[in-house]
């Protein structure tokens, strides 16, 4: 990287590493001589947020833009979900019998990833939450299919690792949720939301939100486990209620199977953001 650089200043590097080596004196200890890029008590002020944030969306944005990736199919789901073969170890009854869905997601995964391998590896990238769950499912189905796949992780106050799956260099940590939200969506070609709880309707409403808003292109947009969704949520109720509109409920689609929502997104012609908002 530094052979590369077109300007004739020292880089940033070279700097930092000669400070490191400077006389050992009560004026070099104290913290106002560090440099400021190199001092992460100061990164971590206060004061530094807008920097942060800044860095946050760069980090990934600039790994990712390496790596060539150019679109991505979002997988959003339960960490609580187990897979079959443990789901005698979930906390609940429903959660067993929805565990047939980290193999759905799994399933979907391989697929969506043998494609993105057929035309050339930058398209069509699977991108979970890099955690457990159907967030695994995503990450194992894309391994096993021999690619790549994107992992989104978040710190949280108890322990937590990146499942085993994601591609390394493609495995990311973030301290802000909303700048996390920023890239699962910045390079979505299409969204799979499978059973989950407040963290996946939080992303799930989130993403509606901006489509229904036309803030977002409109993409293949599945709701895996009908009866799932219709249980926890009243759509028609909603629209009956008008605090959405009636062709809100067009803009997602049900699904059972892998194979239903890699038809949907086979099939599906680019539509447009919306220019207005139904029903105002």
């Amino acid at each position: 990287m530094r052979d590369q650089r077109l300007s004739a200043f020292r880089d940033a590097h070279t700097d930092r590493d000669t400070a490191t080596h400077v006389p050992d004196t009560p004026q070099t200890r104290a913290p106002a001589y560090r440099l400021a890029f190199a001092d992460e008590d100061f990164l971590c002020r206060e004061e530094l947020r807008p920097v942060r944030l800044q860095l946050e969306l760069l980090k990934p944005q600039m790994h990712l833009d390496e790596h060539q990736i150019k679109s991505t199919v979002v997988l959003f789901g339960g960490a609580r979900i187990p897979e079959p073969a443990k789901k005698d170890t979930a906390r609940t009854q429903t959660l067993a019998d929805l565990s047939h869905y980290y193999d759905e997601a799994r399933r979907f995964a391989r697929m969506m990833t043998e494609k993105c391998i057929a035309g050339g590896g930058h398209d069509h990238v699977v991108v979970t939450g890099g955690g457990p769950g159907v967030m695994e499912a995503g990450n194992r189905g894309a391994h096993e299919a021999g690619g790549i796949s994107i992992g989104l992780n978040i710190v949280l106050p108890h322990e937590q690792a990146p499942n085993t799956y994601v591609t390394p260099d493609l495995c990311f940590n973030f301290h802000y949720f909303a700048v996390r939200k920023m890239h699962f969506l910045m390079r979505a070609c299409a969204i799979c939301v499978f059973p989950g709880g407040f963290g996946t309707l939080d992303e799930m409403f989130e993403s509606l939100t901006l489509i229904q808003t036309g803030r977002m292109e409109r993409v293949p947009f599945l709701l895996f486990g009908q009866a799932f969704w219709e249980k926890i949520i009243n759509w028609e109720a909603l629209a009956d209620a008008g605090t959405i509109s009636p062709e809100d409920l067009d803009l997602f689609r049900f699904v059972e199977t892998a194979e239903q929502a890699a038809e949907i997104i086979g099939n599906w012609e680019p539509a447009p953001p919306r220019d207005d908002i139904p029903g105002r």
